[in-house]
């Protein structure tokens, strides 16, 4: 094992890992990932899949893990009271691996029919999916915008690795390495905790300057990635104040959220918020006009021309600038 790895590693002790095994023929490297999750020091809780105990046996991740494996939700559980809340709960981390394109579906649907997808619809916990199939299957449209609908909700999804499969096709769609695999939740928790004690401010969507009680002057943007960006400073410690124009996003756990509309009323929200902030990363799409006269009804159609005279919006990166004192 070379030194990084045990560096990364050693992250991994203490923490319980979530483990879904479903049905592809790659579960039996799955039995490797729960070996080399148990020896890094983590409590590995694995769950099967109908399909995935017609490769490999409840019974060798029971000896492997050293803890019961569930592979039916019905069945009588003496050791938790809901089972799937409480592994939905005990986890630091879920990991999928492999995962087919039918488990990645039903994840990206919503679908809860067994106990790992129940799990996964139950659980705050990062989720880690490794995806394993047939070339075709993984580069089929469906399979592509179920990962990319997963990524957006927050999965970290481990890029397949090339190769010959197992149907004898060579190409896209092999589960990496067991330690490949292990390495990367290892990496995940060592990245650990560096934004400790920092206050990071992140601003994210668009902005909208009204016309009237009615409508409004706006941009397209969703606030994806103001969004992700507050999900991973938090996710690295830090006290996160996320300022957001009008977003349909989830709000990231842990993360305070300040609702804006106008640039005007972010501004505000900015300045309140920059004196005690350490970073501050702007990724909220301001408009740079607004409209200089808001009409107090709604405006009626009329005939000829419509003139909409715009003003300028204040700069508050620039603004942000002169005021900076400690602040990244």
């Amino acid at each position: 094992m070379q030194p990084m790895e045990q560096e990364n590693t050693g992250a991994l002790s203490g923490k319980k890992i979530v483990l879904g095994v479903t049905g592809g023929i790659a579960a039996y490297k799955a039995v490797e990932i729960a070996s080399r999750l148990k020896k890094a020091g983590a409590e590995v809780h694995v769950i099967m899949t109908r399909g995935a105990e017609n490769f490999v046996t409840e019974l060798t991740f029971r000896e492997i893990s050293d803890q019961p494996v569930t592979t039916d939700m019905w069945a009588k559980v003496p050791h938790y009271h809901v089972e799937h809340i409480a592994l939905a709960t005990l986890a630091d981390a879920v990991l999928i691996a492999p995962a087919t394109a039918n488990v990645l579906a039903k994840a990206a649907a919503g679908i809860a029919d067994d106990m790992l997808t129940t799990t996964l619809l139950a659980t705050k916990a990062p989720v880690f999916a490794a995806p394993a199939m047939n070339t075709n299957m993984y580069e089929n449209p469906v399979t592509q915008r179920n990962l990319r609908d997963l990524a957006a909700r927050g999965y970290h999804i481990i890029e397949p690795a090339s190769g010959m499969l197992a149907c004898g096709v060579r190409g896209k769609g092999r589960l990496p390495e067991p330690a490949a695999i292990v390495e990367e939740l290892a990496a995940f928790f060592a990245k650990g905790k560096e934004l400790a004690g920092k206050k990071v401010l992140v601003t994210a969507g668009g902005t909208i300057e009204p016309l009237d009680p009615v409508r409004y002057l706006g941009n397209r943007s969703t606030g994806r990635m103001g969004y992700a960006i507050a999900q991973q400073a938090k996710g690295r410690g830090a006290e996160v104040v996320l300022i957001s124009g009008p977003s349909a996003l989830p709000v990231p756990d842990g993360v305070r959220i300040v609702r804006v509309e106008t640039a005007r009323q972010m501004r505000e929200a900015v300045l309140r918020e920059f004196p005690t902030a350490d970073i501050v990363i702007k990724a909220a799409a301001v408009a740079d006009y607004r409209p200089k006269i808001v009409a107090a009804d709604k405006i009626k159609k009329q005939d000829g021309e419509f003139t909409l005279v715009l003003e300028r919006n204040p700069d508050i990166l620039y603004e942000l600038g002169q005021k900076k004192a400690h602040q990244i």
